[in-house]
């Protein structure tokens, strides 16, 4: 079965295939995308249906996103993780600025408890490192906001290898952001690390941000009618497949992809499936 748990920083069972939320702000997640009572409804409509990880950040908006989540699902139930970022600030559009300074991450994070309701924040990550301060402050940062019990667990977006093993070492790490999909295996020497760490990789841009869902994927188009199922469903199956560590959290706007994405979980590839999209996807 591929609709399966992973032991998020080894206390918090979460099921695998989540939902992201970007999809439910704006363009280069900026204002609103639709009415507020639709993205309400798509996340009520997430739980029903199973998911119990919830990834968002605070600059989704910003703070549209987080906002969005408490007006749905707060008191949250049991078993229900939600996961935020800190780390950088928008202006417009796709507009970022890195702010790794610890008392930018401090007001940050008190923001985002502020909007989710909530005294501590299951997975807190740091969306960037800035460059301008030393690892050392960020994650000690971090550290320190965990052990005053805002935080439960730390989690990186968009790092190295070489910049995890730095990490481990000042910080545990329970969970790690980076590209990864079918067509983009840049980030596997990451993926190799958080399978040996027990760290679970939370890939953006699972469906390769629309490649692995156009004409141009001959081999997934013919696994898909297979297994009379969508593309981008093949997509995410191949992801759980992949690796145990794996925990797309696909983000969309729209209930009825929400459905689609969530009944990945139940897709079993065989060995020619995977041979297929192996074969299709290799360098």
């Amino acid at each position: 079965m591929t609709d399966s748990f992973f032991l998020l920083g080894g206390d918090l069972p979460v099921r695998r295939l989540g939902l992201g939320t970007g999809g439910l702000v704006g363009a280069g997640y900026w204002g609103p995308r639709g009415s507020r009572d639709g993205a309400r409804a798509l996340l009520r409509a997430a739980v029903d249906q199973g998911v119990t990880l919830i990834d968002t950040a605070d600059n989704y908006g910003p703070g549209l996103a987080e906002e969005l989540i408490a007006e749905a699902l707060h008191p949250y139930g049991e078993g229900l993780v939600i996961a935020s970022k800190g780390g950088v600030v928008r202006t417009g559009p796709d507009q970022w600025h890195v702010a790794g300074r610890p008392e930018q991450l401090r007001r940050m994070c008190g923001e985002s408890l502020r909007r989710l309701r909530v005294e501590r924040i299951d997975l807190y990550q740091l969306h960037r490192f800035d460059p301008a301060v030393p690892m050392a402050e960020q994650l000690g940062t971090l550290v320190e906001l965990r052990a005053e019990g805002l935080i439960r667990h730390i989690g990186l977006d968009t790092v190295t290898a070489e910049q995890l093993c730095l990490a481990l070492e000042l910080a545990p790490i329970a969970a790690v952001q980076n590209p990864f999909n079918l067509l983009d295996r840049s980030s596997a020497e990451v993926l190799a690390l958080c399978e040996e760490r027990g760290i679970a990789f939370l890939p953006y841009y699972p469906l390769g941000s629309g490649a692995l869902t156009g004409e141009g994927a001959a081999a997934v188009r013919e696994v898909a009618a297979a297994h009379g199922a969508g593309p981008g469903q093949i997509a995410l199956a191949w992801l759980l497949h992949h690796s145990p560590s794996l925990c797309p959290t696909p983000g969309t706007g729209s209930p009825v992809h929400l459905a689609e994405n969530l009944a990945a979980a139940s897709i079993s590839l065989t060995a020619r499936d995977l041979t297929l999209l192996e074969a299709a996807s290799a360098p």
